[in-house]
C-alpha cells in the first residue's frame, strides 16, 4: 500500500464547479455557503436561458468566483467537464462539483475532499441512502428509479461497494483527470455514471460520503421514468466495454474463462430445456430423465460459473488511491 505520509497536502488548491442552468434563485445561496477552505469557484453558465451568469457576474463580490459561458449548451456534464479544464488550468489540485439549485450543501465541501487529500481516496461521490430516516423527503419514484440504476451501475462500473450513482456531489484530485478520457464522456445526465466506468478503467478508488437527500422548490430536469430505457443500453455498452477491456484485453484470469464458460452453458441449458419443454407440452408425451438432465445439468452448472465470476469482480473493486502515482500523463 502506498505511503500517504510522505505526500505534501499543505498547500493543495481547491475548486468548486457549479454548473449554472435555470439555478438562479438558487446560485447566490450556494456561493455564499461555500466556506474557506476553497481557493476557486466556477459558475458555469451553460447558456442559461435566464442569465444566471451574467446575473452572478454583476452582483457577486466573492473574489474566487469566475464565470463560464458555453456558446451552446452541453449538458450538465459538458458543463462540468468545461468547468474541470479551467479548474486544471489554473492548477486546481481537487475539484469539487456542487449543483446549483440548492439539494447540496456546500457546507460538506471538507467531507468530500478530506479522503483525497489525506490519500485514501481518488474520487468521493455523494450517497443519499446512506441515512435511511433522511430518504422521507425523497420522492418514491426516485427511490425505486435510483434503486435500480444502483444495480445498472455496479454491473458496469464494477464499483459495487457504492450506491446513489446519478449523485452529483463529487470530487476528484487533478492527476485522475488529467488521465480521464474526457471528450469521450457522456455529457448530459449519464455524466455521473460514466465517469465512474472511466475511473475504474483507470482502477481509481472511489468512495461514498454520506449525505441528506434535500428537496424543496427547485425544479429537476431529470426524471427516472423516462432515462430508465436509456441508462439501460449505456450500461449494456459499458459493461461489455469494461469486461473486455479488465479481463481479456488487459488481464486474464479464471473469471475471464468462468464468464464465457458459464454463459454458453446457461445459454445452452435453458434453450435447449424450453425447446423439449414446448415439444413434450404440444406432443402430450413426458420428456425422458435424461432430457430433463441434460437441460438442468448445463444450467446449473452455468449458474455456478457466473455466480463465481461475479464474486471474483466484487472482490476486484479498487482499494487503493492511485492518484499519488499519477504525477503526469503517460
Amino acid at each position: 500500500m502506498l505511503n500517504i505520509a510522505k505526500l505534501d497536502h499543505s498547500s493543495l488548491i481547491i475548486a468548486v464547479v457549479i454548473p449554472s442552468y435555470r439555478v438562479k434563485k438558487h446560485v447566490f445561496s450556494v456561493i455564499d455557503r461555500i466556506g474557506n477552505e476553497v481557493d476557486l469557484i466556477y459558475v458555469v453558465d451553460d447558456l442559461c436561458p435566464d442569465g444566471s451568469g451574467k446575473f452572478v457576474e454583476q452582483l457577486c463580490t466573492d473574489s474566487r468566483v469566475r464565470i463560464i459561458y458555453n456558446k451552446e449548451n452541453l449538458g450538465v456534464g459538458g458543463a462540468v467537464i468545461e468547468g474541470y479544464l479551467a479548474a486544471i488550468k489554473n492548477g486546481a489540485d481537487i475539484v469539487v462539483k456542487v449543483d446549483g439549485d440548492g439539494q447540496m450543501d456546500p457546507a460538506l465541501i471538507p467531507l468530500f475532499i478530506n479522503p483525497i487529500r489525506n490519500g485514501y481516496a481518488d474520487y468521493t461521490k455523494g450517497n443519499r441512502f446512506y441515512n435511511l430516516e433522511g430518504l422521507r423527503s425523497m420522492p418514491k419514484i426516485r427511490i425505486f428509479g435510483n434503486s435500480i440504476l444502483s444495480l445498472m451501475a455496479k454491473l458496469s462500473t464494477g464499483y459495487w461497494n457504492l450506491f446513489d450513482p446519478t449523485n452529483g456531489y463529487t470530487a476528484i484530485h487533478r492527476n485522475l483527470l488529467n488521465h480521464l478520457p474526457l471528450n469521450k464522456i457522456s455529457k448530459r445526465y449519464f455524466f455521473e455514471t460514466d465517469i465512474l466506468f472511466r475511473l475504474y478503467i483507470q482502477r481509481a478508488k472511489v468512495i461514498d460520503i454520506p449525505m441528506d437527500a434535500k428537496y424543496s422548490n427547485e425544479v429537476s430536469g431529470l426524471r427516472i421514468s423516462k432515462i430508465l430505457g436509456e441508462f439501460f443500453l449505456k450500461h449494456l455498452k459499458n459493461f461489455f466495454k469494461r469486461i473486455f477491456y479488465c479481463y481479456y484485453l488487459r488481464d486474464l484470469s479464471l473469471a475471464s474463462i468462468e464468464l464465457p464458460i458459464g454463459i454458453t452453458l446457461f445459454a445452452f441449458g435453458s434453450i435447449f430445456g424450453l425447446w423439449n419443454w414446448s415439444a413434450s407440452f404440444y406432443d402430450g408425451i413426458p420428456a425422458a430423465s435424461g432430457t430433463i438432465m441434460l437441460s438442468a445439468l448445463p444450467v446449473l452448472m452455468g449458474l455456478q460459473l457466473v455466480l463465481s465470476f461475479l464474486a471474483y469482480d466484487i472482490n476486484s473493486t479498487p482499494r487503493d488511491a492511485i492518484y499519488p502515482l499519477l504525477n503526469k500523463k503517460y
